[in-house]
């Protein structure tokens, strides 16, 4: 049974789909199968990660009452583990119908579906306002919330978490994002568990196909702490893990 792990964004553009995906590749990289699901069908980001033609894409086997993972896409074959990404890449009109509390259900069923095929399961979650981000919140096994680390974003955080305490579940995890810092002390959220620093913008591959110096180590050291999962990765810096 693979781990199931939400990203919440506490705001819309806090860079939860980014996180989301940066981590999955960095898991893949070591060598672990991931599934990316996306539960943030306003903005549809993580359709912008693949490439050729979405169908069915997720909203769709959800309206349909098909298997959700008839929706999942292969990505990133250079990388030492499997990586598939359920995107939502739909009309207005359809994602309205996949924002039924029947459809919530199923997504909440696909999700628990896919943790006995992968090593780990990660949500997109917007901010907790729709019965998509309700089913997947209480779908995963860990939540985690993706701040900016700002002080707005700082000031975000306990109606989050409010939120999440509303419909029966909690924190488990806090990543700031856009730091100046890979340290959460030195940013507005120093209860933050991991810092990730901003990367380069409109991208459409995850750094950690080929990694930098900068954003793929502090992405594989938060993947570290948020999932306990040590990593056999080194990179051309000062830092090494495994």
């Amino acid at each position: 049974m693979g781990e199931t792990l939400g990203f919440v964004g506490v705001t819309g553009g806090a860079g939860t789909t980014r996180t989301c995906v940066e981590t999955a590749a960095t898991l893949a990289r070591d060598g672990q199968d991931v599934a990316i699901i996306d539960a943030a069908f306003g903005t549809q980001g993580l359709s912008r990660y693949v490439s050729g033609r979405i169908e069915p894409d997720l909203t769709a086997t959800l309206v349909d009452e098909r298997p959700v993972d008839e929706s999942f896409v292969s990505c990133w074959s250079d990388l030492a583990g499997e990586a598939k990404i359920a995107p939502a890449h739909a009309p207005f009109e359809r994602l309205a119908r996949a924002k039924t509390a029947a459809a919530a259900q199923r997504l909440e069923a696909g999700i628990q579906d896919a943790a006995q095929h992968f090593d780990h399961v990660i949500v997109d979650v917007p901010p907790v306002s729709a019965n998509q981000a309700v089913g997947a919140v209480n779908a995963v096994d860990r939540r985690v919330l993706v701040a900016p680390a700002t002080q707005h974003g700082a000031d975000l955080l306990p109606r989050t978490r409010g939120r999440l305490v509303d419909v029966g579940t909690a924190v488990d995890g806090i990543v700031a994002t856009r730091a100046s810092s890979s340290d959460p002390d030195e940013t507005p959220l120093p209860e933050a568990d991991a810092a990730i620093p901003a990367g380069p913008g409109d991208v459409t591959r995850p750094t950690a196909i080929d990694p930098d110096d900068t954003l793929a180590p502090a992405v594989a050291t938060a993947t570290e702490t948020l999932f306990d999962h040590s990593l056999d990765l080194t990179f051309e810096t000062d830092g090494l893990f495994g």
